[in-house]
């Protein structure tokens, strides 16, 4: 019989694992919270292509196989940093979703969740890649299906309320947040890659009319205004839009008796 898929670290029977040998062999001055720790700082840096279980170590300065001791596979560990960046999620305490104002709320969870995706730009692939039910970010989901139970949608409409405005944030976030590191890794300032970019492009004359926006960028950019401005005003837009939506959804809902 084929081995069972492994689904999660967190379905793990016990939060350590078991050791190889004596327990005295045991790698002193380690433990699962530095290693995770290590593994977080190492990920921001370096990025996810380039972080191994051999360069962890080293940043360590113990071997790979003490990282073992405390983790089965690198994959545990990447879900284990991911978790641990999901700690950084700001969320309301739930008084405050009781007595609050949900629009508010939803632009608050909203802007918590894009700085932390911007803040590590390795994140956004991993999210796909695991469960997601580590309790950090378990912690975040709950606080997020409260608030938009707050709104007074239904629960099939509370999902797609959820998914659009989240998933929104996410693409938005992962756009951002992989443009900052592209920028730093050129060594310039996000305007002035903006500016050198938009300095050899050329629209073609046949699009020119509809790519209008960019050319009032260059302008704005010109004019002191900065692309991370011109960003966030956008990104506020947008979530205007959604939650624009989100009453127009409320206000079809069958009133209670």
């Amino acid at each position: 019989m084929a081995k069972a898929a492994r689904m999660s670290v967190w379905l793990e029977d016990s939060e350590a694992k078991a050791p190889r040998t004596r327990r005295s062999e045991q790698p002193s001055g380690l433990d699962r919270e530095r290693i995770t720790e290590a593994s977080v700082k190492l990920l921001d840096a370096e990025g996810l292509a380039k972080f191994s279980m051999r360069r962890l170590a080293g940043e360590l300065g113990v071997t790979a196989m003490s990282v073992y001791w405390y983790v089965d596979t690198k994959d545990d560990l990447l879900e284990l940093a991911l978790d641990r960046v999901f700690g950084e999620l700001e969320v309301p305490d739930p008084e405050t979703v009781d007595t609050g104002d949900w629009r508010v709320l939803v632009r608050e969870l909203a802007a918590t969740y894009r700085a932390v995706i911007v803040r590590h730009p390795w994140i956004s692939p991993q999210m796909g890649n695991y469960l997601n039910i580590g309790p950090n970010s378990l912690r975040f989901s709950r606080a997020v299906q409260r608030v938009v139970a707050a709104t007074g949608l239904s629960l099939p409409r509370q999902r797609g309320a959820i998914a659009s405005v989240f998933q929104f944030v996410y693409g938005y976030g992962t756009i951002e947040g992989h443009f900052r590191r592209r920028c730093a890794e050129a060594g310039m300032s996000q305007d002035d890659y903006f500016r050198e970019a938009m300095a050899g492009f050329r629209v073609p004359e046949e699009m020119a009319e509809d790519f209008r926006h960019a050319e009032q960028m260059v302008a704005a950019v010109e004019d002191g205004h900065s692309v991370e401005e011109m960003r966030d005003a956008d990104f506020q837009v947008a979530l205007d839009l959604l939650v624009a939506g989100i009453e127009a959804l409320v206000a079809q809902e069958p009133r209670k008796p």
